[in-house]
């Protein structure tokens, strides 16, 4: 049986490992200082982690980050199960928009409601993030999501 995290957790080796085998970024997340604005929640089956994802808070806006699925466990609409967590996580915190930066998902965020967006339209909170000013290459496709009008 998969288990939700019923609020935030802390960065810990679990999470860097499944992070690194999905080929996702971690070097900030390793930044105590800048882990503060960051929020990830996961999914465990029988106290494995199989899942994570995490929201970078930034007032009214996030970014959202780091969903990752244990290849073992893909296609299973495990991924689809994070992204509503972490959604309704940043709605609860007073999110209105959530974005991210794919190389890879595009399709996948497409079908759940997110909308391609040109870099330069970004607020000024999610361009000065790392992961947007430089740990995701600048051809990584932008997306957003209003969560006001997604979320009841």
């Amino acid at each position: 049986m998969y288990k939700l995290s019923a609020g935030p957790v802390a960065y810990n080796l679990s999470v860097e490992a499944l992070l690194k085998a999905t080929q996702l970024p971690v070097e900030d997340l390793q930044d105590a200082d800048y882990q503060k604005c960051i929020q990830l929640f996961t999914l465990e089956q029988d106290d494995q982690l199989v899942g994570v994802v995490g929201i970078e808070l930034h007032d009214h806006y996030a970014l959202l980050r780091s969903l990752a699925i244990a290849d073992s466990e893909r296609g299973q609409g495990l991924g689809a199960l994070l992204l509503k967590h972490a959604e309704e996580a940043a709605h609860i915190l007073g999110v209105k928009e959530l974005y991210l930066l794919t190389t890879t998902a595009t399709p996948f965020f497409s079908r759940l409601g997110y909308q391609l967006v040109d870099r330069a339209m970004a607020p000024a909170a999610i361009a000065q993030s790392k992961q947007f000013a430089g740990i995701c290459p600048s051809s990584a496709t932008f997306m957003y999501k209003q969560l006001a009008q997604s979320i009841s």
